[in-house]
Order: structure tokens, then C-alpha cells, then sequence
């Protein structure tokens, strides 16, 4: 009976060990998500204080910037998702940067309503294993009692 016990007992850490993963992979994935609405944020304040002719540093890859002017401001290009992007007004890439950060504060939301259910069934899990390991003392003691009842 013991053998079986431990057996459930293993297979419960092993569960806990999954779902830990499981959160930890969905934690990364909100800090994620937060940095690149932190991106976007930065962006729609560029976009809305940039003007035609402003100096700005533009980023070129590998930490290597060049300075340029902005010749129109109202030529903004702006990813939609999806790998597509398109030309908009300085009003335009303002709202499409707003929508796409509405779109990442909803994924936000559902990633951590997960990281909720996630951390409810390791609770349950949690709660499920100290029975058991209540239940298997309680059993030790009885056997323990017997045998002591016995040898006298």
C-alpha cells in the first residue's frame, strides 16, 4: 500500500514541477509583452512630439545610430501585424499604435487570467498532496501502534 502512496505522491510533485514551468513560461511571455507595449508607448510619444524637419537618431542595427531629419511627419510607417505594415498621418500612426497596444494589454490579460488557473490547480494539487502525506503518517502511526500492541 505504501508502494502505491509514494507512487501518487511522485506523480503529484511531477504535476507541481509541470504547472511551475508552465506559469514560469507564461510570466515570461506578460514581461514580454510589457516591454514591447513599453516600446510602443515610447513610440507614440516620438511620433506625437516629432516634427517635419526634427533631428532624430535613427537606429541602424548591432548599437549603431545615424541622425536624420524627418522630411514628413505625416509618412510614418507603422506594422499592423502579421508581418504587413503601411503608411499613416501622424494621427493615423498614433491610432494604430494605440489599437496594437490595446491588442497586447488584451493578451496581457488573458496570460495572466492562465497564470491564475495555473496557480489554482497547483494549490489544489498542493492541498491534495499533504492529505496524502497526512494520510500515509496516520497510516504509520496505526502500524506502528499494532506492532507495538502485538509484541506485548
Amino acid at each position: 500500500m505504501m508502494g502505491g502512496g509514494n507512487q501518487q505522491m511522485q506523480q503529484l510533485q511531477q504535476e507541481l514541477q509541470e504547472l511551475e514551468e508552465q506559469k514560469q513560461q507564461l510570466e515570461e511571455e506578460v514581461e514580454e509583452l510589457k516591454a514591447e507595449k513599453s516600446d510602443m508607448d515610447d513610440a507614440i510619444e516620438a511620433i506625437e512630439t516629432l516634427d517635419t524637419g526634427s533631428t532624430v537618431q535613427v537606429p541602424l542595427g548591432g548599437g549603431a545610430y545615424v541622425r536624420a531629419e524627418v522630411q514628413d511627419i505625416d509618412e510614418v510607417v507603422v506594422e499592423l501585424g502579421g508581418g504587413y505594415a503601411a503608411e499613416r498621418d501622424q494621427q493615423g500612426a498614433v491610432e494604430s499604435m494605440e489599437t496594437r497596444k490595446d491588442s497586447v494589454d488584451e493578451r496581457i490579460d488573458e496570460l495572466q487570467s492562465e497564470i491564475s488557473d495555473v496557480e489554482d490547480q497547483s494549490n489544489e494539487l498542493e492541498q491534495e498532496a499533504r492529505q496524502m502525506q497526512q494520510q500515509q503518517m496516520q497510516q504509520q502511526m496505526q502500524q506502528m501502534q499494532q506492532q507495538e500492541d502485538e509484541s506485548e
